[in-house]
């Protein structure tokens, strides 16, 4: 993530839109242009390994106690400790709301067996995302088919299309698979 600037996990694209936040882009020229901040950056995650390690080691009962407790007395706390997290980065009400939308769409995303990381990078890049759609479409005043347009934008925008109806489309090929195995026997 930090070398490429490409996130490949949602921890890293929340560790990425972080360092956005602060100024800082990540990829090859981060290692040019902040070297201080890149080895602090390693020598913190060596400590913090290390630091890990001894507090699992020491906490592990504790942590599988944590295990036993139920879902419904858990599931509360957990958005109660969201929403405080949620409302103190701008002190907005609006800010809960959307961690609740948000949450519910994550919840949907997950029972259709859509992947999370791509829903948490459009967080963390929804901004830069939103820039560039608006410079394209005053580029073609107003016409949203620019978007569409050979040789870059189509093949990209399909495969984006695919990718995204991939796991429906997997789950009914799937359906017929099992009608035809259940009617040929």
């Amino acid at each position: 993530m930090i070398t490429l600037g490409i996130p490949v996990s949602p921890t890293m694209a929340v560790i990425m839109g972080g360092l956005m936040i602060m100024g800082l882009q990540p990829g090859p020229m981060l290692f040019k242009e902040h070297p201080d901040f890149v080895w602090g950056l390693i020598g913190s995650i060596w400590v913090a390994n290390f630091l890990g390690l001894i507090l699992v080691m020491a906490f592990a009962p504790f942590f599988a106690a944590i295990l036993r407790i139920k879902f419904s007395v858990l599931m509360p706390i957990i958005i109660y400790v969201c929403a405080i997290g949620a409302f103190a980065v701008n002190n907005r009400m609006i800010d809960i709301y959307y961690m609740l939308i948000f949450g519910v769409i994550g919840y949907l995303f997950k029972k259709l067996d859509y992947p999370i990381a791509p829903m948490v990078s459009i967080i963390a890049f929804g901004s830069m995302a939103e820039s560039a759609v608006r410079q394209a479409l005053i580029m073609s005043h107003g016409n949203p088919l620019i978007f569409f347009k050979p040789p870059i934008a189509l093949p990209l925008m399909l495969l984006s299309i695919l990718i995204f109806a991939w796991p429906s489309i997997s789950a009914w090929r799937k359906r017929i698979a099992a009608k035809k195995m259940a009617g040929g026997t």
